[in-house]
């Protein structure tokens, strides 16, 4: 992909159009006296519109202000006179109002503005003002023009003269283009020229238009009508068509060798103004029409000037100077033969200016001239004067006339005057004023203080310091108040105070001073220069090619300097891109959501900013689904075949890979259509096979890489006649629904199989016996039921189609079945043999096939878990089943689950359904390994412990003999060596004593039965707050806490508080086994606690396994679960099964201990109760 890219400075443009600005004259500041000078002018030649007020401009400056006066025709011109004519405030601009009447034609004339002050006096050029006129068409009857075919012809136009003059153009009188050639084409006459008429430029009219500039009006001439005579070979050929370049003879007409038309003859002479556009013309007749080439003799064609237009008969060369003048000569030629036609170009001159004077600036005493110097062809004479003839002027000692020159010496204020300078011959005149002001001022820089030029890298640019003085001043340039000037190399000082830079570089930044020196005094002024990175597009957009309703994005990433503002536009076909809710601008792209196809065109991504601007084009191509096909045709009309054809659509985009055909009929689906063939995208044009009997109607749908077209319109229908069938239905099958039936189905016909009015099916049928006898039947309908079958029983079937012209070819012979019965024996001998905990072998005696009473399809083992072996273990006792297809007599039940009591049966399976159950078997599965615990829950109370607490297995699979936990420190990716423990079944808890506080833990917990450990349930300690990132700092922060004085003190406060608890405790205990509570406690007592009526408390409550509650204010874990000591030898492991006891004096004599069910041990359902005295230590 070549990306288009253009990278344009600001600073650049405008530094180009300064150019030449850089050597004009100093211009004196207007708060200085000054003599006038005209700033604005009407034209020379001034064309006005009728029907608008005339404005003459005339705008001058000086000081004092001038005052202004008018000449017309060479007389003086009294504005006040005129009640129509104005002149506006303080300028000298003429205002002709004919609001209220009047003809602008009495204004025709020549003007010529003065403008005056008390220094001297400035004229405006001489004004020639003229009404613009756009006349009627003179009437006139135009005859019918006759002309033998392949004679030449010219219809002339002659428009009115308007002024301007109109533009030509010819059309037929029903406003339509006549159309032009190398043998029919316009001259710049006007006229319309045919090299050779031939027949059929007689099938139209021709009228010249004309077209008024200021009117923008369009008159028609009357039209020309033509009439062609033939020649009668021709005539009775008229009906052909013929290459009017190839064929004359065969019109029975004569070629010719080529005569010019346009001019006459063989020479003519040209003469051209200097400075204008030269066009040569050469229009030449005959047969066939001829060709036209120009040459120069002596030389070469003016290169890089010239232009061919008009079918090569006219050769335009702009900008005519001297060198252009010579002898051309256009070649006009045809396979007859060639003649040329030399003119001869004469080039004269307006008068030009060779020097032009200018405003002359001198300080008292000095010297100084106005050079008046102008060429012409003929050489122009020279006019000097100062509002008037020189030499009618006052004499003037310092001042001498010198042919083109005017010179002054030592002059003195009060000699300053405005000159005027006229050129003239007879093509026409120049008129200049120049001013010479003496003056005595010091200098003074006229730009702004401190302006700040900005300008991209390596671009040209300039730091403006205008000036004036009286004697002009010298002025200088310097960088960062170094004493060097500035001019030489990269840096060039320009007359009126500019310096130019050819390449501005990052060293070139700093502050520049200019200061402007004459011997009154001196100025200066100070330029910041600041040189900017510029605007570049890194990645532009690229080209694309994309499917609709995709998400397309065009880039545009861009590297500029931070600190001018970026702006980024966007175009689409060179007009500004509107963004709307489907495209999103970003900084680096455009995204367009849903492409469609309006978005298809060129991008322009513009990166600018206020001095330079980068833009980078790319073309989105948009696949899109083809157009539909068109023009449907069908033809090659047969009983079996018609040709279809049609005109394919656009392809939008992406090439059309194929085309569907689709047909649709009126008699069984009308309405439904269906494919019928398909081709290659490189078709158009197609046979179709037919069926007979079918009303087709066709359409076509186009297919892309993106999708397909819509259908196009059908086709008009095409009726086949009808014919037996040839094909028979396919899919015949014979099943029972019952078990005294036999249900034959097959496939029907469709509509192009039918074939004939009237499809109907032969259905005939026996029983799988050569001897028995065959039934039939004739439905309409793909369905018929045969009834009072014996059962399960083979038959032979056929099925033929028909309609009324006959009879479809033999069928084949189906073989079905009538329906089935339930089987009537089970299965016998089943016995069963143990794999392993979760699967058995099983092997049964097959039954008798004659018991079966269908077709054997599976025997099938029911099988449910009775009851687990562990005690009080609910169990789910759904019943599920296992297939084991065809005949066979041995299979595996597996899934099951250990230490199980399961009872099963068999049963064998027909397609009717299940036979009688067999006896049922019973069989236990022995024990297997238990499934991982049901959670495993970690909490961190602190940063020195790790709780840890999780629940029996669901599965335990057997009888629990205890746990084995693994677990591991880790830090990021290193982790350190796996300790183990092991626990007993009853055992739900674990404390685990960090040695590493910045570490974290994973944990791995399984249970384990006597065959061996279950799953893994695997969990991490949660991370602490600064712990994802372990530094050095975590460690400080945590010792810098534990050292300061307000955490020692807490901590005190708090064991303190702990120590007069316990007491409190202790003295309530030592009163006996009950105590009031509400007499000493704040704490409400749990409303399900049996004693709460009569407000005492018992300790063996805590005992209990179903009133295993903390104590009032104990301390609880961080999810408010109690924190329970795992102690190995608690009260609850020494315990036999007694209860507890106390002394007189409130001593414990016994052990504490919770009475526990045998079985429900041996079940995994038994907790541990929590000691009251751990309980109370716990908030320790």
């Amino acid at each position: 992909m070549v990306m288009q890219r253009h990278h344009l400075t600001c600073a650049g443009i405008a530094f180009a159009l300064y150019l030449h600005h850089l050597v004009s004259t100093i211009e004196v500041p207007l708060d200085l006296p000054q003599p006038p000078t005209i700033t604005k002018q009407s034209v020379k030649d001034y064309i006005v519109d009728p029907r608008d007020n005339i404005f003459i401009e005339c705008e001058a400056k000086g000081n004092p202000i001038p005052t202004f006066s008018w000449t017309r025709n060479g007389k003086f011109f009294n504005v006040a006179k005129d009640p129509k004519v104005s002149m506006r405030w303080r300028s000298g601009t003429l205002v002709i109002d004919f609001h209220s009447g009047g003809r602008p034609e009495d204004y025709e004339g020549e003007y010529q503005c003065f403008a005056r002050n008390d220094f001297g006096t400035a004229l405006s050029s001489k004004i020639h003002l003229q009404v613009s006129k756009s006349p009627l068409w003179p009437k006139e009857k135009v005859d019918v023009i006759e002309v033998d075919e392949g004679a030449p012809l010219s219809l002339q136009c002659n428009p009115p003269p308007g002024l301007p003059s109109p533009v030509i153009f010819w059309m037929s009188s029903s406003m339509e283009p006549i159309h032009q050639d190398k043998r029919v084409s316009q001259g710049q006459n006007g006229d319309l020229y045919f090299s050779n008429v031939m027949l059929q430029d007689a099938q139209t009219d021709y009228s010249c238009n004309a077209r008024f500039h200021f009117t923008h009006t369009i008159q028609q001439k009357n039209p020309y009508t033509l009439k062609v005579k033939t020649s009668k070979c021709h005539s009775k050929r008229s009906g052909w068509k013929f290459n009017h370049t190839a064929m004359y003879s065969a019109r029975g007409i004569t070629e010719t060798t080529p005569s010019f038309m346009y001019p006459y003859g063989t020479s003519s002479s040209q003469m051209v103004l200097r400075g204008v556009d030269l066009l040569l013309e050469c229009i030449a007749s005959g047969v066939p029409a001829p060709d036209i080439m120009w040459y120069k003799k002596g030389g070469e064609l003016p290169a890089g000037k010239t232009k061919l237009e008009n079918f090569n008969k006219a050769l335009r060369i702009s900008n005519v100077s001297e060198e252009d003048s010579g002898e051309y000569f256009c070649l006009a030629s045809n396979k007859m033969g060639s003649i040329r036609h030399t003119i001869s170009v004469r080039v004269k001159a307006a008068p030009y200016w060779l020097d032009e004077p200018q405003n002359l600036i001198l300080a008292p005493g000095e010297d100084g001239r106005l050079v008046c110097r102008a060429n012409g062809n003929p050489k122009p004479a020279i006019r000097l004067g100062t509002g008037e003839p020189i030499e009618a002027s006052p004499p003037n000692p310092s001042r001498e006339v010198a042919g083109d020159t005017i010179v002054f010496r030592d002059t003195q204020i009060g000699s300053s005057a405005v000159y005027q300078c006229n050129a003239s011959n007879e093509h026409g005149y120049l008129l200049a004023n120049a001013f010479v002001s003496v003056l005595d001022v010091p200098p003074r820089i006229l730009a702004p203080r401190n302006q700040l030029i900005k300008v991209i890298q390596n671009n040209r640019t300039r730091l403006d310091c205008p000036f004036f003085g009286s004697p002009i001043p010298t002025l200088r340039w310097f960088k960062n108040g170094q004493g060097n000037t500035l001019d030489g190399g990269n840096y060039k000082a320009h007359e009126n105070g500019s310096l130019e830079m050819n390449m501005a570089r990052k060293e070139d930044q700093g502050i520049y001073t200019c200061v402007a020196t004459n011997i009154l005094g001196k100025a200066e002024a100070q330029v910041r220069l600041e040189v900017k990175d510029p605007t570049r597009i890194v990645r532009g957009p690229e080209d694309q090619v994309v499917k609709r309703g995709s998400m397309p994005r065009l880039h545009c990433r861009i590297k500029h300097d931070p600190t001018l503002k970026l702006t980024v536009t966007w175009l689409k076909d060179d007009a500004p891109l509107y963004i709307g809710n489907r495209m999103k601008k970003e900084d680096d792209g455009l995204t367009i959501y849903g492409v469609a196809e309006k978005d298809q065109g060129d991008y322009t991504c513009i990166a600018s900013t206020e001095l330079d601007k980068d833009s980078a084009k790319a073309y989105l191509t948009v696949l899109e689904r083809p157009d539909r096909p068109r023009d449907l045709e069908l033809t090659d009309l047969a009983e079996r075949s018609v040709r279809l054809t049609w005109i394919p659509g656009d392809d939008n985009n992406s090439p059309i890979t194929d085309y569907i055909v689709q047909f649709e009929e009126d008699r069984f689906q009308p309405g439904m259509w269906h494919n019928h063939s398909r081709y290659p995208g490189s078709v158009n044009s197609a046979v179709l096979s037919l069926s007979p009997y079918v009303n087709y109607q066709f359409r076509v749908i186009a297919v892309n890489d993106v999708g397909s077209s819509l259908p196009s319109v059908p086709s008009e229908r095409y009726q086949t006649n009808g014919a037996r069938p040839e094909i028979n239905p396919t899919g015949v099958q014979g099943a029972g629904t019952q078990k005294n039936n036999m249900e034959i189905t097959w496939t029907p016909l469709n509509a192009t199989q039918a074939y004939g009015p009237n499809l109907r099916y032969i259905v005939r049928w026996r029983r799988r016996d050569p001897r028995g006898s065959w039934y039939n039947e004739t439905v309409k309908t793909p369905r018929h039921v045969v009834w009072n079958t014996p059962i399960y029983v083979p038959y032979e079937i056929k099925v033929q189609a028909e309609n009324d012209f006959g009879r479809a070819p033999e069928p084949d012979t189906v073989i079905g079945y009538s329906g089935e019965d339930y089987p009537k024996a089970a299965p016998t001998d089943v016995r069963i043999r143990v794999l392993n905990s979760t699967a058995i072998a099983l092997t049964w005696t097959r039954v008798h096939l004659d018991t079966i009473q269908g077709q054997l399809k599976e025997y099938r083992a029911y099988f449910w878990r009775d009851s687990s072996l562990l005690k009080n273990l609910w169990v789910s006792k759904k019943r599920q089943y296992v297939s084991f297809p065809g005949d066979r007599n041995r299979g595996i039940v597996s899934r099951l689950f250990p230490y199980s009591n399961y009872k099963l049966e068999m049963v064998v399976t027909n397609g009717r359904g299940d036979g009688p159950r067999s006896e049922v078997k019973e069989f236990p599965t022995p024990e297997g390994v238990p499934s991982s615990p049901r959670y495993l829950r970690i909490r961190q109370p602190n940063l020195e412990s790790i709780n840890l607490e999780w629940d029996h297995p669901e599965h335990p699979n057997g009888v629990l003999t205890g746990y084995s936990l693994r677990y591991q420190a880790f830090n990021g990716s290193k982790t350190g060596r796996t300790l183990v423990e092991t626990f007993s079944p009853n055992q739900t808890r674990f404390t685990l004593q960090r040695t590493d506080p910045i570490s974290r833990y994973r944990f791995f917990l399984r249970a384990r039965t006597q065959v061996g450990e279950g799953e893994t349930i695997v969990e991490e300690s949660p991370a602490l707050l600064n712990e994802a990132t372990p530094t050095p700092a975590y460690t400080k922060n945590h010792v810098d806490i534990a050292t300061q004085g307000w955490f020692i003190g807490l901590m005190c406060a708090i064991a303190l508080l702990v120590l007069i608890l316990l007491i409190v405790c202790f003295i309530k205990r030592s009163r006996g086994g009950k105590y009031p509570v509400r007499d000493n406690k704040d704490e409400h007592l749990n409303p399900d606690d049996k004693n709460v009526e009569d407000g005492s408390f018992d300790y063996r409550s805590l005992e209990s396994d179903e009133d295993n509650k903390p104590l009032p204010n104990s301390q609880t874990s961080l999810d408010g679960t109690i924190k329970q000591q795992e102690s190995d030898d608690s009260l609850v492991d020494y315990g036999e099964g007694g209860e507890g006891q106390f002394n007189e004096d409130g001593s414990f004599i016994g052990q504490y201990t919770v009475k526990k069910d045998k079985e429900e041990t041996e079940g995994n359902e038994s907790s541990e109760a929590t000691s009251p005295v751990n309980a109370i230590y716990s908030l320790a």
